[in-house]
């Protein structure tokens, strides 16, 4: 029977797996997380023995509002990471046939396919004809397409008019939010924002649909009560009211991710992605692929396109000075 597992990044089993004798500890760059984390806070024993009080919540919700620029808190759904949200809402919605512009996050058209949609997959919004709803990842992952929020809005009345649904994942957008829709969330429209991605913290397994009227309704009742847990709450709220450490990570991930072209161009030429992730199409994919793992350094391929690699960014200078041998070596 076919491998029909989705090759996710962070998988340090399998690295270790298919390259025994890598040195260790492991260059982690397949997930395109922050690696530098936002320091969590002192968290009250509270956090952990107590069930979390709908006012922690709300407090959350209205934090989150605040940072991607909502206008109502209301219109804010916290979940355990945004994976829940993605495996959910397709038994939330009537809709027999959903177009997902690929390449991008598999689970977005296996989860479609589990609450028995039929779904196509396709190159671009415009090649969705009469989909009862569309799904699209903007900046897109792994290739960091990103679609103009006029576009956004127009693609979500046009859904709207015949009942269909606009799903827009911006799991990459707090580093590149210009054209978000977060801000302008139109009828017909759900916005889907991860927290751990940008803020480094992928275990504290937090993430918001951002979405008006009777879906978000039904969402909310369908997750639950207690849906994050109190250290979700707790980290959470600090990290998103806390705008001065994402104007700084801002412009220091953008260099990390300039240096990391510089190091990637004498392989590949340009690269593309978001601020947090960097891909490269070539035809020594899988000797690049190879070379670093045999050094320890773990990067993300792609079923779908064996040409295709994604490298997140270094954490410190040993990380980098390793991944700079071995790039520098395949260069030569």
């Amino acid at each position: 029977m076919a491998d029909e597992r989705i090759w996710h990044g962070g998988d340090l089993g399998e690295a270790r797996r298919l390259f025994p004798g890598a040195p260790e500890p492991w260059i982690d760059l397949s997930t395109g997380i922050n690696p530098i984390a936002y320091p969590p806070p002192a968290l009250p024993a509270s956090a952990f023995t107590r069930l979390p009080e709908p006012a922690d919540h709300a407090a959350l919700e209205a934090a989150a509002a605040r940072a991607y620029g909502v206008a109502d808190p209301a219109c804010v759904i916290a979940a355990p990471g945004t994976q829940v949200l993605i495996s959910l809402l397709p038994f939330l919605v009537d809709a027999r046939e959903v177009a997902v512009v690929t390449p991008t996050y598999g689970e977005h058209a296996r989860s479609w396919r589990a609450a028995g949609a039929r779904v196509r997959e396709v190159c671009g919004p415009e090649a969705a004809g009469d989909a009862d709803a569309l799904v699209l990842v903007s900046p897109n992952n792994p290739d960091g397409r990103l679609w103009p929020r006029a576009t956004l809005r127009d693609l979500a009345g046009g859904l709207a008019a015949r009942g269909g649904l606009l799903v827009v994942d911006e799991a990459f957008a707090d580093f590149d939010a210009a054209q978000s829709l977060a801000a302008d969330l139109p009828e017909g429209a759900l916005v889907l924002r991860s927290f751990g991605k940008t803020y480094g913290l992928a275990g504290v397994r937090l993430g918001f649909a951002l979405v008006r009227g009777d879906l978000g309704t039904r969402l909310r009742a369908a997750l639950g009560p207690w849906a994050v847990s109190g250290p979700a709450l707790a980290i959470g709220r600090a990290a998103l009211d806390d705008a001065a450490w994402l104007d700084k990570a801002a412009p220091a991930r953008r260099a990390d991710a300039a240096r990391l072209d510089a190091l990637l161009a004498p392989l590949a030429g340009e690269a593309v992605g978001t601020t947090l992730f960097r891909t490269i199409e070539t035809d020594r994919a899988p000797e690049i692929f190879a070379a670093l793992g045999r050094a320890g350094i773990w990067v993300r391929r792609f079923q779908d396109d064996p040409r295709r690699l994604r490298f997140g960014l270094p954490c410190d200078a040993e990380a980098w000075g390793r991944v700079e041998q071995v790039l520098a070596a395949l260069g030569r």
